[in-house]
């Protein structure tokens, strides 16, 4: 399993084509190059802000408990991977090939996908031209910030990711190492 798991692009309607991403080092709060200096002293606050133990005692907080104790282990994590020069040099190469696969990935709405109702979550496929599938499950997105929500025979799509605008997830092949551009759209209502 890589280091990119779950990470997700999101695309701003106001920037045509410019994709930002939430990487370890936005998680922090720092820039790219950072030195490990400046990595340190970014985690040791993002931590301090976040730790469950303070969120619990300062009732003027906004956020919910979870959310923030979410928030919590993301800070974790990113540090456990910059704080080491290996894991950051093949997050770095990782994150490096992830964003040239999202620029060379072909674009994908969610109109175009096939729709299994498993009755507790969906199935949402896209067959590739080698014969295999691009699939993703209603439960993975949801848990990428995109829940899906049943009315019926439609399902609609409320994204809490991203407020600027619609997103995208790079959905890998079953079998072969080509990619698509989920392009997701809040405003959308699929018949099942």
């Amino acid at each position: 399993m890589g280091l990119m798991k779950g990470l997700m692009i999101c695309e701003n309607e106001e920037e045509n084509n410019n994709l930002s991403q939430k990487t370890h080092y936005e998680t922090i709060g720092i820039k790219e190059d950072a030195n490990h200096e400046e990595i340190r002293k970014a985690y040791r606050s993002a931590i301090l802000n976040y730790h469950p133990d303070k969120l619990q005692m300062s009732p003027e907080t906004s956020k919910p408990i979870n959310e923030s104790g979410n928030r919590f282990l993301e800070v974790q994590r990113a540090w456990e991977i910059l704080a080491d020069p290996k894991s950051r040099a093949l997050y770095d190469n990782e994150l490096r090939t992830f964003r040239q696969d999202a620029l060379h990935a072909e674009d994908v709405s969610l109109e175009d996908l096939t729709i299994e109702d498993d009755g507790s979550f969906f199935e949402l496929s896209y067959n590739c031209r080698c014969g295999d599938f691009f699939s993703v499950d209603s439960s993975e997105l949801a848990e990428m910030g995109y829940p899906f929500f049943r009315n019926g025979s439609r399902i609609s799509f409320e994204n809490h990711g991203s407020e600027s605008g619609p997103g995208s997830v790079i959905l890998p092949c079953g079998s072969c190492s080509l990619k698509i551009r989920l392009l997701i759209d809040a405003n959308i209502t699929l018949e099942i």
